[in-house]
């Protein structure tokens, strides 16, 4: 893709150690939404540095087996849940693409650079659907990155629906949704003509850095971003892991539970320390806060660097790995809390 640069993402942490003049060592990074505890990954037998990747690996089944797809769902395992954001808006010919607001702006940035007309959707429309009726392709990020925003699963089969029978799409981006929340995912009918769902084993796993994903959904749609893809998209390295932490029960289960209790945690000590409203997932916290900027760089000044955005004003907190980065956080939080009280006193 040419035109404008890249948008800029959390896990900048080279930049931010630059602008702050603070070693990248020296920082607690809470700027993405990526499990600090990351699946162990084993050893990796040689073999799979030396064969090139095959399709017939059983990766595909174990993928549907974990999101609870129908078997005769189009199941692509992909290099992370960004090449199918960055590929699937050359499916199609021109139209309106309606993406949430606040959201991943590389949904919108994608579609707009392929020709297509973005419409902003604003995430609380009263439960008005009228809308629809104007577009072809709805995005949708459930639950949303950065705010946290659920829709129920019935009102978006409600969507796919509308826009179906026009021939149009619903791609629901489901990289924040926990494996123990099937009655929120649509992978169950990800059979279904014009729905396409991605999942990401970044955040969840931890993972990132091997940059695997997959996306789910109609067979021909899923086909079609094969193709465009091309042979070996996903490493050998990268499916032998994928298949491997998807079968992991016992890890899953074990990190849902720790993930729910940090993240209950994280907001409590949010809330305490000046955040009135905070909201998010297992994996972050979202905090609007009109002097965001502010907060983002006092704890910056202190090596705490989290996600800061503008529209609307807020702040994003991942959560901490260790006791000691809690107690990092916590101390961090405080002193600028004390600080604003002081100033508003004087």
């Amino acid at each position: 893709m040419s035109g404008k640069p890249s948008l800029e993402h959390g896990g900048r942490l080279n930049a931010a150690a630059r602008q702050w003049n603070i070693p990248r060592e020296q920082w607690l990074d809470l700027s993405t939404g990526i499990n600090p505890v990351s699946w162990p990954v084993p050893a990796l037998p040689e073999t799979v540095w030396q064969r090139l990747p095959e399709d017939d690996d059983g990766l595909e089944d174990a993928v549907r087996l974990w999101a609870g797809a129908p078997d005769n769902a189009g199941c692509l395992p992909i290099p992370g849940s960004q090449a199918a954001i960055q590929r699937l808006p050359r499916l199609r010919p021109s139209c309106r693409v309606g993406v949430p607001v606040p959201g991943y702006e590389e949904h919108a940035r994608c579609w707009a650079q392929a020709g297509h007309t973005v419409v902003p959707l604003a995430q609380d429309d009263g439960g008005a659907d009228d809308w629809l009726d104007e577009l072809d392709v709805v995005v949708w990020i459930n639950p949303n990155n950065p705010s946290g925003e659920r829709i129920e699963r019935q009102r978006l089969l409600h969507w796919h629906e509308r826009l179906q029978s026009r021939g149009g799409w619903l791609v629901v981006d489901e990289a924040f949704l926990l494996p123990d929340e099937p009655g929120e995912s649509l992978a169950p009918v990800a059979d279904r003509p014009g729905l396409v769902i991605l999942k990401s084993l970044g955040k969840f796993f931890g993972l990132a850095g091997i940059r695997a994903g997959a996306a789910l959904g109609d067979a021909d749609i899923v086909s079609a971003l094969a193709t465009d893809l091309g042979p070996w998209a996903l490493s050998t390295p990268a499916r032998f892991i994928m298949a491997r932490a998807l079968a992991d029960a016992a890890w899953q289960t074990q990190t849902i539970e720790r993930l729910r209790a940090d993240s209950r945690r994280l907001a409590a000590l949010l809330t305490q320390n000046g955040f009135p409203v905070v909201q998010g997932t297992a994996l972050f916290q979202y905090a609007p806060a009109i002097s965001a900027d502010a907060w983002a760089d006092a704890l910056a000044q202190r090596g705490v660097y989290v996600r800061r955005f503008a529209e609307p004003a807020a702040l994003r907190f991942g959560l901490p790995a260790t006791e000691s980065d809690w107690r990092r956080l916590q101390q961090a939080l405080q002193e600028i809390q004390s600080e604003r009280v002081r100033n508003t006193a004087r």
